[in-house]
């Protein structure tokens, strides 16, 4: 116990030891759940499931539908990380597992097809839209709840585009330009407005999950652009 609490005021996520089980035994029932490495109940939305299929592999359940018990981690990648190198998933699931080489990069990468299956279904809809010109006119009209712009875009761009919205309208930045660019049959795209609804809710979410898998930054949306990236075609069009 002396050792979870020096790891805690450390900041480094504490381990979990068969007096743990209990605890992560919990019912998957209500709004919270508890990770199995940090301990720290938080909202499904800032986690990701795991079970541990027939064959005792675990896999990754980013929907959270998937039968049998689930053993729930933060959307960190320092947290993944504890739990794959140090035994999380076999203490919590009571046997021997079996972990993929490339686990945590195959999570980023389920992670970021999700945000382009929803981005698709999104542009199908009527809810979302590219280019500088109609992101602009959606957002002065009050249309937008989240803007998703290219991780490798510019930062001088985005501030243009936001104006005096700046901390008013979240960003995500999941994608690159390229792969933005595929979900709206284009080159490339830098900036996409999506409407308000569910759909805006489960990219913010998703593009927040991938965010903490990617640097191991807390989940969550930011209001302000980021550090100037490389630079290249500006996404002018309309």
């Amino acid at each position: 116990m002396a050792s979870k609490v020096r790891a805690k005021r450390a900041g480094r996520p504490a381990t979990t030891d068969a007096a743990d089980i209990a605890e992560i035994d919990e019912p998957e029932t209500g709004p919270l759940r508890r990770c199995a490495v940090t301990r720290e109940r938080l909202p499904k939305a800032a986690m990701i499931r795991f079970v541990v299929a027939p064959d005792r592999r675990v896999v990754p359940d980013l929907a959270a539908t998937l039968p049998g018990r689930g053993i729930w981690l933060s959307a960190r990648r320092d947290v993944v990380e504890t739990a794959r190198t140090r035994g999380i998933f076999a203490k919590a699931s009571r046997g021997p597992v079996t972990i993929s080489p490339d686990f945590t990069s195959g999570l980023q990468a389920a992670l970021a097809r999700r945000i382009v299956d929803t981005l698709g279904l999104a542009r199908r809809a009527g809810q979302a839209v590219s280019g500088f010109t109609k992101a602009r006119e959606w957002l002065s009209a009050g249309r937008v709840a989240l803007v998703v712009q290219a991780s490798d875009g510019s930062a001088e761009e985005c501030a243009r585009l936001m104006g005096g919205r700046a901390g008013s309208v979240p960003v995500v930045r999941p994608l690159d330009r390229v792969a933005l660019g595929a979900v709206f049959g284009r080159e490339q795209a830098v900036h996409v407005a999506v409407a308000p609804g569910g759909l805006a809710e489960r990219l913010a979410m998703e593009a927040a999950r991938l965010a903490g898998m990617t640097d191991g930054a807390p989940a969550g949306a930011t209001g302000t652009a980021s550090p100037a990236s490389p630079e290249g075609t500006q996404d002018t069009g309309g």
